[in-house]
């Protein structure tokens, strides 16, 4: 009998989840960078446009990018994945999939700035309102819910300062509600949190960040069951055209094979410049989901196994994070994250420039925060040349 995949450990399903070889017997896999199909006869075409099996246009699959989809299904223990040409390409669609004018989003406050954009900008005008609420109290998840929504958005942990939330309690909420919810799982990876075994209806992912992992493309992914991705968003991606380009897909598809050993390594590396971090006089306050104190260590110790590659730390004025910041000579000074190299960001100028100051500080992002993505650099080099920057911070 051939092997369920589902049945094998991680890494298997990382290497060879969705394999499609071609009658060469190729190893590496095919890079199908095909607009379109041809097919044996008119009735065919007719088949195949009406459901059948095969593919048609690159918009709306691609061999290639099935590969991606249906390997990053197997990580995630989903049962479909829709690709898209970003992360936020991936959020949009998440969200506007399961939204018509006149609903309504309940939000966690904490949000990466485009994120936020999309619900305070764009979904008003298509009439679809959004309520934020602080991600980590239950109550006001409740008390947000009107008859009308129909979506929950959460990023857990959340973009710039690693806010976690009980997944699985907001989506008892959510359900109550007759609502959907989804979680930005991109932080925590496939490999470390799971927020549909927790009870998630769709998770997001920027592929562009670890599942990349080496800053090459852009790349976004929506997973869930099988029948909600369909009804919810296979016409919306068909026709408004958010696809991921074969090359793009090839390049991601490649980068799960390396995914686990390569976020298992930033994060053992993660752990000991937190804790170098934290014990400088200069920092006045270190937020990492592997230590301790964390304030949702107990949520963290219940829903992941893994504190992942970022850490957020204050340094008490914009002045000081900036000399902080410019002092590093290894560390780049950039907003991306996930990447083999390590890289730090002032988040209040650049990835949350656009969210209005007030917001901002109800998040408790004040300036002086730094948020760093731990790479794969030795670990005393790192330390080295955190350490020697905090000196002059």
């Amino acid at each position: 009998m051939a092997e369920d995949p589902r049945d094998w450990e991680i890494e298997t399903r990382a290497v060879r989840g969705g394999l499609m070889r071609t009658e060469h017997g190729e190893i590496s896999e095919a890079l199908f960078l095909n607009q379109s199909f041809a097919y044996e006869s008119a009735a065919a075409a007719d088949a195949r446009f009406a459901g059948g099996p095969g593919f048609i246009y690159q918009r709306f699959g691609n061999p290639t990018t099935q590969m991606f989809e249906d390997r990053l299904a197997l990580l995630e223990g989903a049962e479909a994945c829709k690709a898209c040409a970003s992360g936020m390409a991936a959020v949009q669609l998440s969200l506007m999939g399961l939204v018509r004018a006149g609903d309504h989003i309940v939000a966690g406050r904490a949000l990466f700035g485009s994120c936020r954009w999309i619900l305070s900008e764009w979904m008003p005008r298509f009439g679809v309102e959004t309520t934020y609420v602080d991600a980590t109290d239950l109550e006001a998840w409740k008390n947000a819910v009107r008859p009308n929504t129909r979506a929950f958005l959460v990023e857990s942990p959340a973009n710039p300062l690693l806010e976690v939330t009980a997944i699985g309690a907001v989506a008892e909420i959510a359900h109550a509600a007759g609502a959907k919810l989804v979680v930005d799982n991109v932080f925590a990876t496939p490999i470390f949190q799971k927020p549909l075994a927790l009870g998630a209806d769709i998770v997001v992912y920027s592929a562009t960040k670890h599942i990349d992992g080496q800053g090459r493309v852009l790349g976004g992914a929506i997973l869930g069951a099988a029948d909600v991705l369909t009804e919810a968003y296979k016409d919306m991606h068909r026709h408004t055209g958010p696809a991921l380009s074969p090359f793009n897909s090839w390049v991601l598809l490649k980068g799960l094979e390396t995914l686990e050993l390569r976020v298992r390594r930033q994060t053992e590396n993660a752990g000991k410049v937190a804790d170098a971090i934290a014990a400088h006089g200069k920092v006045l306050k270190t937020i990492y989901p592997g230590r301790p104190d964390h304030p949702q260590a107990a949520i963290i110790a219940n829903q992941m196994t893994g504190g992942g590659n970022v850490v957020a730390f204050d340094l008490g004025s914009r002045e000081a994070a900036w000399r902080f910041l410019d002092a590093l000579q290894i560390v780049d000074i950039s907003n991306n994250l996930g990447d083999a190299k390590s890289m730090a960001t002032h988040p209040s100028t650049t990835t949350h420039r656009s969210m209005p100051e007030a917001e901002r500080i109800a998040i408790g992002l004040t300036e002086g925060w730094v948020r760093m993505s731990v790479g794969l650099e030795g670990p005393n080099d790192l330390i080295r040349d955190v350490s020697r920057a905090l000196d002059g911070a």
